[in-house]
């Protein structure tokens, strides 16, 4: 999982291997280790009815509703977004990138853009 973020806004993209697990587990996570302690990132299916977000001992944690993962596991949905407080919040699957790229990129879903 990817995470991006520029002053208000926070996004997470998600390979195809992570929407699957989002949808049978329930939950995805990622984290960086700095040198005194990890910063975690995760997503976490919700009873909530929008995407919400907390930020707790160096966690966000995206809650995203059981529907919205339903919606976005079983179709061709992109994304989905939302807000909290000031935060603006995104997630969407991750699709190859058409440039060239040093990154793995063979569990990311198929670039709708790219025609063969």
């Amino acid at each position: 999982m990817k995470i991006r973020i520029k002053d208000n806004s926070v996004r997470l993209r998600l390979t195809q291997s992570e929407v699957t697990d989002l949808g049978s587990k329930g939950r995805v996570s990622g984290f960086t280790e700095f040198i005194d302690q990890p910063f975690v990132y995760s997503i976490e299916t919700s009873a909530v009815t929008t995407l919400s977000a907390t930020f707790v001992a160096n966690k966000i944690i995206l809650f995203m509703p059981a529907t919205m993962v339903h919606e976005f596991v079983t179709t061709d949905r992109v994304g989905f977004e939302g807000q909290v407080g000031l935060v603006k919040l995104l997630v969407e699957k991750d699709f190859a990138c058409i440039d060239n790229t040093v990154e793995d990129q063979s569990d990311n879903f198929p670039n709708p853009n790219v025609k063969c």
